[in-house]
């Protein structure tokens, strides 16, 4: 599985300086120090993908409205048909607590 390629101490590290975020703005303090501009709006942009993809949006939809590339697209696609359902696991919680709000 590939994310065993990804485990060791220094990502872990990473992983629980991010669940010790209490809410958005400490989101917003953390990313902004540990990430350049760049790098946080590729994340965000793959994530939209994501969920329009899950909605069953066209890649000329998603390419127009998120200016992601076709590739791009292609590798979000190849993710969620393919990956470790990361996508799937977190697009499934925010929908549930959005119909709960």
């Amino acid at each position: 599985m590939q994310i065993d390629k990804l485990r060791g101490k220094q990502l872990d590290q990473l992983f629980d300086a991010i669940l010790s975020l209490e809410d958005r703005e400490e989101c917003y303090k953390f990313f902004d120090d540990i990430a350049t501009m760049s790098e946080i709006q590729s994340l965000a942009q793959r994530f939209q993908v994501a969920k329009m993809l899950t909605e069953g949006e066209t890649y000329n939809a998603i390419e127009k409205e998120t200016k992601a590339s076709t590739a791009t697209i292609s590798r979000v696609r190849r993710c969620i048909d393919y990956g470790s359902d990361g996508y799937k696991l977190v697009i499934d919680r925010i929908k549930e607590k959005e119909d709960n709000e």
